[in-house]
């Protein structure tokens, strides 16, 4: 019997342990069950939702699981706007609330977290949570949303700060904080909550200083031309109750209280700010000298050898585009020395953003190396020296389009060169003939570039030759011989497409865009003033896309908007769609600029700034 017991003790031994091991190597969740998808649930609050008369700054929101904040940060939002930063934090199942501000009389107030407010563990997001609470008798309920896009390009644009002003005068923007804000979503839109009834303005800004107004030049904004009433209406909805997922179990309709205006588009530019200023200038070879600004000099700057002769320098810029300054030291006597001295005579941007004259003395180092006589080889014979010829750098594709021109560039500027060894040839058959009527001249943007312009035939074999000493630089090194051959394309390659351009004043130059599937320029055409057409021909097949800017001033590009003068950014739509052909095809689009809402233009696989993803829809299929 004792046996029996012992036994018995043995085996209740031996099964607690192996309960014991299993839980051990089991730590974690459980399996079976499906993954938590529900989002934490508001339960109640400190003080109530919608409380009027509220006197205390403190706010403690319960919820009925274990919550925390994500980039609360950006995704929380306080109307009126705080100067001073709130204090908000998790506690658990709750979220406590400080506004360090004093609180507005007869005020309401709107704390809306976005999707900040996640589970603990699964990171569901109670989305679209806003708590509103008032300092007077009663609650504004009002609101107005819409979307803001980049002006420029159409782009979403992520937690930009939209305002409203009840303030009409343009002045309100630059002067007075916004009296109600919200921030835009990864799909540029906002909505503005607990609005009064009245008359407003609206705003967007990236507010980097964070004192809601549009206090630096610097900043992105957008405004509207109009004055906002908001209102409401009620409409009826109606909601599907499913059996399954196939299945309906019924329908019923439901009414709903709908703010207006909802469809608010903000085009966000920023303006043209001219900071001019020296950023840095180098010596990283002997013989050159470097001048980098924050952008390119109006005037040009004037640079004074004190230790040498800067008139022998070789101007290598394209003024007025160029931020970078390059000058060439010709003379050996001066690039030999360690050290030069140059005294700078430019435009600097003050205080007071005013451009004034500015001297500074630079000195460019270069360590030349030093070379010990004893050091040097006691060579039985002298070594013959090495030939040093012009590095040659060609822009020939090897598959050349119809419309194109050939180039090539060197390292350092051309003091001459002969035209008569620069040999273009066609080929026939086996032969080749020169060719005498093409152009030939030195690009005017980049001085060491040079480029070749011919009336070319398509599907024919071409050659550059450079017949050798054909070019010499300011430091009397000469080229050596050259050739490359390229085949010029066949027009069965190509496809043609026609945009039919209509929806907005034809009486205003407007110009088109051809764009690759990364949103990247690949050719501009006028829109033709007589036919409203803007065609491109010998087009390489593949998928494109394209925009149109109306081009107001008529300068050939995009123009930015300028508050203070009250000047929107010219307009820009996109083509809704993309266009995707073989060789040899022609095709004519219709193409109504303001047909598609402007949100809707842009497709989203052009778009860089993307939606946020839906976490249920990437949650694993998974069960515990």
């Amino acid at each position: 019997m004792k046996k029996k017991i012992h036994l018995y003790q043995v085996m209740l031994s031996l099964i607690a342990t192996m309960i014991l091991l299993y839980s051990c190597a089991s730590i974690g969740r459980p399996d079976g069950g499906p993954i938590d998808e529900d989002p934490p649930q508001f339960v109640s609050s400190t003080p109530e939702m919608h409380a009027t008369n509220v006197n205390k700054n403190k706010i403690i929101l319960h919820f009925d699981e274990f919550i925390k904040l994500e980039n609360a940060n950006e995704k929380i939002v306080v109307s009126p706007p705080q100067l001073k930063q709130p204090l908000i934090k998790p506690l658990g199942k709750r979220v406590s609330i400080v506004l360090e501000d004093t609180l507005q009389a007869n005020t309401t107030y709107t704390i809306d977290f976005g999707e900040a407010i996640v589970d603990n563990n699964e990171g569901n997001a109670l989305g679209d949570f806003t708590f509103t609470f008032s300092t007077g008798e009663q609650i504004d309920t009002l609101a107005m949303s819409g979307v803001v896009l980049a002006a420029k390009d159409l782009e979403p644009i992520k937690n930009i700060l939209v305002g409203l002003h009840k303030n009409l005068a343009d002045s309100a923007f630059t002067d007075i904080p916004f009296i109600r804000v919200a921030r835009t979503d990864s799909k540029g839109q906002y909505t503005i909550h607990g609005i009064a009834p009245g008359k407003y303005r609206i705003y967007a800004l990236q507010d980097v200083d964070q004192n809601y107004v549009f206090s630096q030049k610097s900043e992105r904004i957008a405004f509207s031309d109009s004055i906002y009433i908001p209102t409401f209406e009620e409409r009826i909805k109606q909601d599907t109750i499913w059996k399954d997922t196939t299945t309906i179990d019924s329908i019923y309709t439901r009414n709903y209280t709908h703010f207006l205006p909802d469809d608010i588009i903000l085009r966000a530019f920023e303006e043209n700010f001219y900071n001019q200023y020296l950023v840095k200038f180098e010596r990283a070879i002997e013989n050159k000298l470097t001048l980098y600004f924050s952008e390119y000099p109006e005037q040009q700057p004037k640079l004074t050898g004190l230790n040498f002769d800067a008139s022998t320098l070789i101007a290598d810029y394209t003024h007025p585009v160029d931020t970078i300054y390059n000058y060439w030291i010709k003379d050996s006597l001066v690039y030999n020395q360690d050290t030069l001295f140059v005294k700078l005579d430019y435009q600097h941007t003050d205080t007071l953003n005013q451009l004034v004259a500015k001297t500074d003395t630079l000195r460019f180092m270069f360590k030349h190396k030093v070379i010990d006589p004893k050091k040097k080889k006691k060579d039985k014979k002298e070594e013959e020296p090495i030939i040093k010829h012009l590095k040659i750098a060609a822009d020939i594709p090897s598959n050349l389009d119809v419309y194109d021109y050939v180039s090539f560039a060197f390292d350092e500027p051309i003091e001459s060169y002969d035209k008569a060894k620069v040999h273009l040839q066609q080929k026939n058959d086996t032969i080749w003939e020169d060719i005498k009527d093409y152009e030939f001249e030195q690009d005017s943007i980049h001085i060491k570039r040079y480029n070749i312009f011919y009336n070319w035939t398509p599907g024919q074999t071409y050659k550059l030759q450079l017949d050798s000493l054909a070019f010499k630089n300011i430091y009397d090194v000469s080229s050596d011989a050259f050739g490359q051959e390229f085949k010029v394309k066949k027009l069965d390659e190509y496809g043609t497409v026609i945009f039919n351009v209509t929806g907005y004043n034809p009486e205003i130059h407007a110009f088109v865009e051809l764009l690759d599937t990364s949103d990247k320029v690949v050719r501009t055409v006028d829109v033709d003033f007589k036919t409203k057409n803007a065609a491109f021909y010998y087009l390489n097949p593949g998928k494109y896309s394209a925009r149109i800017i109306i081009d107001t001033n008529n300068n050939g590009k995009w123009d930015t908007g300028d508050f203070e003068k009250n000047i929107q950014p010219e307009d820009v739509y996109y083509y809704p769609q993309f266009i995707e052909f073989k060789a040899n095809w022609t095709t004519n689009q219709d193409w109504n600029v303001t047909e598609t809402p402007l949100p809707k233009q842009k497709l989203n696989e052009l778009k860089k700034q993307k939606p946020d993803d839906d976490k249920k829809n990437n949650k694993p299929n998974r069960r515990r």
